[in-house]
Formats: structure tokens, C-alpha cells, sequence
């Protein structure tokens, strides 16, 4: 057995057979998850795997989640979107949707001017920069950008870069922003008593809104199906849903390891030079949006941790996870916004797209 210590760390990491590069992954999201937990972060059965999984990406792991499995998970989510929502969401809709609609508009016109300037500086080819600034729908505007003749490896650079990036700072700004002083966190139950209804629900709900969700050719169909045919459900017909922690411990790791590995180190290294401008970039359209988060909160008077995960330009999955990890915060709120900006980036994300690319050309 060849045991050359000048072997790159990569070439060692890829010739470990599938199964030993899944222990190495589990044992490592274990270390990391436990110390997030430790220092009481929000959503560290998210972050923990996501950081794992860029560990061992990016160090030549060859395993990936199956599609199967990450559907699932995606399924298991939008069940606890759909379980959180409640009938204020209406009002909340109805009320503000004059802030509603400038805070998305004010987003994309945002990340868009950061696409354009990225790629008007030459320093990502082509409409690159544009595909990869969309704020929300990842991995539809990873698809879709290789057909518009953008470099599809460095689009979901930026996607999944700036995922992780909103996602941590989020989590971080949760933990600072939380009082917890003389507030004991209530313990952690991982395997309650199941009810079978609720959980029978819960299962029928992410399988029939998965299917919807594909056949309605919806983007992110598992994710986004379900949370539809979940609110629906749930407001609609007062269907209850349970989700033991251990189930949704199991769809953070899947998601997290999903995002990490996508990060391989030829990928990293086609994108070290622009990796400033890119987290340049990012950082900003984060600020844009903590300063509208400033905005919202005072003008409406809510939660300004409420306010700041509303206009986060991250996944919806992820803010969903950090906004039901952190006390206080009014998730109808948060995913009202989310979800609004998400149709709109659906909608008119490719028309904003191919215009900023054609201002670029000429």
C-alpha cells in the first residue's frame, strides 16, 4: 500500500472508499455540530454539517447526497414551514404590501448592480456575476444560468457562497441579539413519544407536496411544494403536523452536507482571484438588507431580529431553520417576506438577468 508521505491531502481524502469518507464526514459534523451547540448557536445541526461537508469537499471527498435523500429533507422542512405558519401571515400580507413589495424590489435591484459591476470589471467572465448575485433560488439559478452561456461552476460558487455566508451571519446575529440571561434553555427531547396521526400527516404532507412540487415543475419542487401544500393543509383544514427532533436533525445534516460538498478545491481555486470582490459582494448585499431590516423595524415597530431574518438574502430553508431556533422572532413575518422575494427572483430573475447581461455586452 502506497504510503507516500508527499501525497496531497486531496489524493489521500478521494482514495478513502465511500463508506470510510461518510464516517470521517459524520464524525466531523458530530465535533463540529457539538461545539456550536455548546457555544448555543442557532441552527448548529445545519451549520455544523455544512461546515463538515466543505472540510471533506474541498479535501477531495467523492461522496454526494443523494438526490432521493435530499429531496426528503427538503420535503421535511417545508413541513416545518408549513407547521409554523399561522393565519396572521394574511394581514401581515395584506397590511404591508407596499414594504412587502419595495423590499424585494430594492433586493434585486441591489444584487443585480453587484452583478453588473463583478462583471463590467472584468472580474468574472461573461454574465457569470449576474446569474451568481440573484439573491434567493440558488440552485434554479444555477440551472438555468448554463443555458444563458454563464459559467455554471462559478454561479454556484456565489449561490452557495453566499448561503453559508447569510446563514452564519444570521445564526450569529440571532445569538448576539437574543437575551438568554436568567432564561434556561428548555432540554432537547430527540425522541418523544410519537403521534401517529400528526406524523402520519407530516409524512403525507412532504410526499404528496413533493410530488405537486415536481409536477407542477416547481423550482426546489420538494421544498417549495410541500411548504405550499403544507400551509394549505394546515391553515386550511387545521391538519396538524409532528416533527420529532431527530428527523429534523437528520434533514439539517442532509441539507448542510448538500451545500459543503458542492465546494471542491478545483472549484475554489477557479475562483481564488475573485474571491474578494465575491465576498465583497456578499458582505454587501448583506449590509443592503440589515440596513432595510433598521428600516422595517422601526417603521413598523417589530422584532428587529424578526425584521433583519425577513430581509436576509439567504435560502429560505436556512432562515427557516434559524428563525425557529431563535425565541421571540415571528416566523409568519419572516417567511412572508422570504417567500415573496423568492416568487419574484423565480419570476423575473432571468428577465433581470439577461437584461443586465445585454447592458454589459453593449
Amino acid at each position: 500500500m502506497d504510503s507516500s508521505p508527499e501525497q496531497p491531502p486531496v489524493e489521500r481524502m478521494a482514495r478513502l472508499r465511500p463508506p470510510r469518507q461518510w464516517l470521517v464526514l459524520l464524525a466531523l459534523s458530530l465535533l463540529f455540530a457539538g461545539l456550536l451547540e455548546i457555544a448555543a448557536l442557532p441552527a448548529a445541526l445545519l451549520i455544523g454539517p455544512m461546515l463538515a461537508a466543505i472540510l471533506a469537499g474541498t479535501n477531495g471527498a467523492t461522496v454526494r447526497v443523494p438526490r432521493p435523500l435530499f429531496g426528503s429533507a427538503q420535503a421535511v422542512v417545508g413541513c416545518l414551514v408549513a407547521a409554523s405558519i399561522s393565519a396572521d401571515i394574511f394581514p401581515v400580507f395584506y397590511n404591508e404590501w407596499p414594504l412587502f413589495l419595495g423590499a424585494v424590489i430594492a433586493t434585486v435591484a441591489a444584487s443585480s448592480l453587484l452583478g453588473w459591476l463583478i462583471s463590467r470589471w472584468r472580474i468574472l467572465p461573461g454574465t457569470t456575476a449576474v446569474w451568481g448575485s440573484s439573491p434567493g433560488a440558488a440552485t434554479a439559478m444555477v440551472l438555468m444560468a448554463g443555458a444563458f452561456g454563464a459559467d455554471q461552476r462559478l454561479v454556484a460558487f456565489m449561490q452557495y457562497l453566499r448561503v453559508i455566508f447569510v446563514s452564519m451571519t444570521a445564526a450569529l446575529i440571532a445569538r448576539m441579539w437574543v437575551d438568554t440571561s436568567g432564561i434556561e434553555a428548555p432540554a432537547i427531547v430527540w425522541f418523544p413519544a410519537i403521534e401517529w396521526m400528526a406524523f402520519a400527516a407530516m409524512l403525507a404532507v412532504a410526499l404528496v407536496g413533493g410530488l405537486l412540487g415536481r409536477l407542477c415543475r416547481l423550482p426546489s419542487p420538494f421544498f417549495l411544494g410541500t411548504f405550499i401544500f403544507g400551509t394549505i393543509v394546515h391553515l386550511g383544514f387545521g391538519v396538524e403536523m409532528q416533527l420529532p427532533q431527530w428527523l429534523l436533525a437528520v434533514s439539517y445534516a442532509l441539507i448542510g452536507w448538500s451545500i459543503g460538498l458542492n465546494f471542491t478545491r478545483p472549484i475554489l481555486r477557479h475562483a481564488t482571484r475573485a474571491l474578494p470582490q465575491i465576498i465583497g459582494s456578499i458582505v454587501a448585499l448583506i449590509a443592503f438588507c440589515g440596513g432595510m431590516a433598521f428600516v422595517i423595524s422601526r417603521v413598523l415597530g417589530i422584532d428587529p431580529l424578526t425584521a433583519y431574518l425577513a430581509t436576509s438574502p439567504g435560502g429560505m430553508d436556512s432562515v427557516a431553520i434559524i428563525a425557529a431556533a431563535a425565541q421571540n422572532v415571528d416566523i409568519s413575518f419572516v417567511m412572508a417576506l422570504q417567500s415573496a422575494r423568492f416568487l419574484v427572483v423565480l419570476l423575473v430573475g432571468p428577465s433581470v438577468a439577461r437584461l443586465v447581461a445585454r447592458s454589459i455586452k453593449e
